[in-house]
């Protein structure tokens, strides 16, 4: 049996090895890898990334963890989109991108109907059903714990901590070995692949395939085997957090919101998290436009009084990925391999995927691994190009000029060249399906064979296809109105009331029953009941 050590815990190191456990030995006719992880008693998480997006049903399906016990343990509540405030203009506005949107058939026309409309209605209120839901505070499924009539696809908000420990106690009962023990170095062949790691209290460890999972630090593939960076910070210019837990003891605010706030600040933006006890908040910033104290000093005035007496952490990032995530027999999953800022929630998909990829590309001998790795590396280099744009996308589309920030994002250097050619393109058609054939999409969870129906709860499944596709960049484009100065042109000045599409209709007078969010959380999971607290909640609740 080949031997399989994970080398660092965290939220990457559980996922990799619950997911190669999961898809290489209890899912196959016999076990083919025995799984080791050693992380260092010593070193705490990092863990910031409490946001998912829908892949992570796939990875607990195959893991095996029933969808209940997951979010009673991990703290977890239902996220269903994304909503963007004040990135257009300071002005409280909004929209949403959401992960369920209608596609109409046999013509996607969604994003023309709207342009050529008077555009009194947002653009996601047209075309999808969870933007209204989710200002509604419903949460996607119904109260029987069945599956809502309009199928509404959805993710997670949860505890990282919770979630790894969770990770690592199913893991660990099914076959994982867990090792405590600081690393001390690296034993290499006269070809650089890795023969074993050593440690100060558990001997050197010997395997087959090694997995780093050391975060920034990148203990085997930068320290040992010296893969280079591929640096992003030119397009995407924040690269620090400060980050804070607001407890609703104190702090309830009197629902428990189905999804992510993404609100602009002077400098960056602040992420607004719910989960079952408390929220928990970030300011995402550049540290070339404002000082530690500053951006401390915004994140509380976000809340509002009452958070003095709360600490806040900072975390400094690097963005960018390693230029080759598997050298040899080391595989980086995880910050070791790479890091984009977590305004789309990719921080985790990014481990999931590198695991998933791993499980589909696993080596069945030391010659299988060059063609093998070569694959892997290309799939990894396109998801993270991808993300890069879109996330790009975000920032240099806003009509903000109130900050030096805001200002510097929009200069066409902050632009990457993929990102400045779709968008060159875009300003002589709209967005649709064949713009993104040059990009991977994985398919997962996207047929009923990848899921274990009893496993989460019976459920249907619904179809996450790849990361995005062009009505993903439709949420973005129309939400910054992109094509603002061309309607006009394109439609005339005098252009009907906006209408939305029938089946959105159609789906809304079917989810019209679907229960609050919170209530859900207490009746489906036995989740605290807390009152709504008298402090504000900050520009969030606008």
């Amino acid at each position: 049996m080949k031997k399989l050590l994970i080398v660092g815990g965290g939220s990457a190191g559980w996922m990799a090895a619950a997911y190669l456990n999961g898809a290489l030995n209890l899912r196959g006719k016999r076990p083919r890898v025995a799984i080791t992880l050693v992380e260092s008693p010593d070193i705490p998480r990092i863990s910031v990334g409490e946001a998912t997006i829908p892949s992570m049903r796939h990875l607990l399906s195959v893991v095996g963890i029933k969808e209940e016990e997951f979010m009673r343990a991990a703290d977890a509540t239902f996220k269903q989109s994304i909503k963007y405030q004040n990135w257009v203009q300071k002005d409280g506005s909004f929209y949403h991108h959401p992960f369920t949107l209608v596609k109409e058939q046999p013509l996607d026309r969604a994003g023309e109907l709207w342009l050529s409309s008077d555009q009194s209605m947002p653009f996601m209120d047209t075309c999808t059903l969870q933007a209204p839901i989710c200002e509604a505070n419903k949460a996607p499924i119904s109260a029987g714990l069945g599956a809502a009539p309009s199928s509404l696809n959805y993710a997670y908000h949860m505890n990282a901590q919770k979630f790894a420990d969770t990770l690592r106690d199913f893991s660990t009962a099914r076959g994982v070995e867990h090792v405590y023990a600081n690393f001390e170095g690296v034993d290499l062949d006269d070809q650089d692949w890795i023969q074993s790691v050593r440690t100060d209290t558990a001997g050197t460890l010997s395997a087959d395939m090694f997995v780093d999972c050391t975060g920034f630090t990148g203990l085997l593939i930068s320290k040992t085997l010296n893969v280079g960076f591929e640096d992003y910070s030119q397009f995407l210019l924040c690269n620090r957090a400060v980050t804070m837990h607001l407890p609703y003891e104190r702090f309830y605010p009197g629902t428990i919101r189905p999804y992510t706030t993404a609100t602009a600040l002077s400098s960056g933006w602040v992420w607004d998290i719910p989960m079952q006890n408390q929220r928990s908040i970030g300011y995402v910033h550049s540290s070339d436009f404002i000082s530690k104290e500053e951006a401390e000093k915004e994140l509380r005035s976000y809340q509002g009084p009452g958070t003095e007496d709360l600490p806040v952490r900072f975390v400094d990032f690097k963005v960018g990925r390693r230029k080759q995530l598997w050298v040899n027999n080391c595989v980086a999953i995880g910050l070791a391999g790479g890091f984009i800022e977590p305004l789309e929630s990719t921080g985790l998909y990014l481990s999931d995927l590198g695991a998933v990829l791993l499980a589909e590309h696993w080596p069945r001998d030391r010659s299988s691994v060059h063609e093998l790795s070569s694959r892997y590396n290309r799939l990894m280099a396109n998801r993270y190009y991808e993300i890069l744009d879109f996330i790009n996308m975000h920032y240099c589309l806003t009509k903000r000029t109130d900050t030096p920030f805001w200002r510097e994002v929009q200069k066409p250097e902050r632009i990457n060249p993929r990102l400045a050619a779709k968008l060159a393109m875009w300003r002589h058609k709209l967005p649709s399906s064949h713009d993104f054939e040059d990009q991977w999409f994985n398919g997962m969870a996207s047929t009923e064979q990848l899921f274990d129906w009893e496993a989460i709860g019976g459920r249907a499944p619904v179809d996450t296809g790849g990361l995005w596709d062009h009505k993903s960049y439709e949420c973005i484009l129309h939400g910054m109105h992109f094509f603002d100065e061309y309607a006009d042109q394109w439609f005339g000045a005098q252009r009907p009331t906006t209408q939305r599409l029938p089946q959105v209709v159609r789906g809304l007078s079917q989810a019209a029953n679907l229960p609050d969010h919170a209530h859900w959380l207490q009746t489906a999971l036995g989740a605290p009941t807390y009152h709504a607290s008298d402090k504000p909640v900050g520009w969030s609740s606008a």
